[in-house]
């Protein structure tokens, strides 16, 4: 938690580290150790406003005490007197009312940023539901499984699953299991997947024998459920600027079967790769680099790893990639915009600056 809160690298990244040296950890310990640490960052902004915590320690204690319901006598054996002290202290400590943005758990400039478009209860709504730990969904691969049949087999083994409630393809599944080893995810039936992003798929809509672009392919995930959306057939380039990215794809492409996906690594949005596509391709992901505060459920360190002068920043850098992005589309095209952030700013005043440079496109 300590090397964690010097935000210096992303939480998980840390965590990986973290594991790797302490090798001797088991199964159940790294689970703890990763709620945690996770479920500190989703409370840190309330508990150190609160309490007054001014340490990982202190934020660890008051965090097992106040959020999980673990009591000091219990934690008396980790505190040291000091801590001792400073803890038996906050049951007079006196009650004070918490700015909005704390009780959103949302860093103040966020709060002030959203609150320029929404009300304050629905901010407060949002801050509150990003404090839960996201589910883990699943995507079936449409070409080898069906979903009833794969919900079964889930079952058997013991999981505790249910259909997603929008995405047709899509399983929520208890807990936050390790499937890398199931033999359903070894064989490219399933694939793990956000509902939302198996959303977006679907509002790019390819069909077969269409020429399609994920142009911020990334890791693959979006690519894989485009070309079984496209019965593997036609052409789907995956495009990124990642080299390490795009080696994540080939795994999970080799598992899926499809023969449709053609990755691109690209210098930059402005490649000759890109160029020698400009008006033949039927449609175009868009699913631009961003402050990723839509993901904070899963990755609430971004509270603190993002700022003002970076979302200004990202949204220059998402004009310049959908500009790069909208000149692959041919006359009668379909370009989907998208970002894993709330923001307006990267958002709709982005696809509001397009359109205005960019007559020849409308909204659907």
């Amino acid at each position: 938690l300590a090397q964690v809160l010097l935000m210096t690298q992303p939480a998980d990244s840390e965590l990986y580290r973290f594991f790797r040296v302490h090798a001797e950890l088991g199964p159940r310990d790294r689970q703890f150790i990763a709620d945690t640490v996770f479920g500190v960052l989703r409370r840190r902004i309330g508990l150190e406003f609160e309490t007054g915590a001014d340490t990982p320690r202190r934020l660890l204690l008051v965090y097992l005490n106040l959020v999980q319901g673990t009591s000091l006598r219990q934690l008396e054996p980790l505190l040291g007197s000091e801590n001792a002290q400073w803890a038996a202290a906050l049951k007079s400590r006196p009650a004070v009312d918490a700015p909005l943005h704390v009780q959103a758990e949302l860093p103040a400039w966020l709060f002030a940023t959203l609150a320029e478009e929404l009300p304050a209860d629905e901010i407060l709504a949002l801050g509150r539901a990003l404090r839960e730990p996201a589910p883990l969904d699943l995507r079936v691969n449409a070409l080898t499984a069906s979903r009833d049949k794969v919900m079964q087999q889930l079952a058997i083994e013991g999981f505790h699953v249910q259909p997603t409630p929008h995405a047709p393809l899509g399983i929520r599944i208890d807990g936050n299991p390790a499937l890398g080893r199931n033999a359903l995810f070894t064989s490219g039936r399933i694939e793990i997947q956000d509902e939302g992003s198996q959303l977006l798929c679907y509002l790019l809509a390819p069909i077969r024998r269409e020429m399609v672009v994920d142009f911020c392919a990334g890791a693959g995930g979006k690519t894989l459920a485009l070309g079984a959306l496209m019965q593997s057939q036609g052409r789907l380039y995956a495009f990124d600027v990642s080299e390490s990215r795009l080696n994540k794809l080939k795994p999970r492409l080799k598992r899926s079967g499809l023969s449709n996906v053609f990755p691109q690594l690209l210098v930059n949005e402005n490649d000759i790769k890109v160029k020698r596509l400009a008006g033949k391709i039927d449609r175009v992901l868009v699913d631009a680099p961003c402050s990723g505060f839509g993901t904070l459920r899963r990755n609430p360190d971004l509270k603190w790893r993002q700022n003002e002068a970076g979302i200004a920043e990202l949204t220059a850098e998402q004009g310049r990639i959908l500009t790069a992005a909208a000149a692959l589309v041919k006359p009668g095209g379909r370009l989907v915009y998208a970002t894993c952030s709330f923001v307006r700013a990267e958002n709709q005043g982005v696809v509001a600056a397009f359109l205005a440079a960019h007559p020849q496109f409308r909204i659907v």
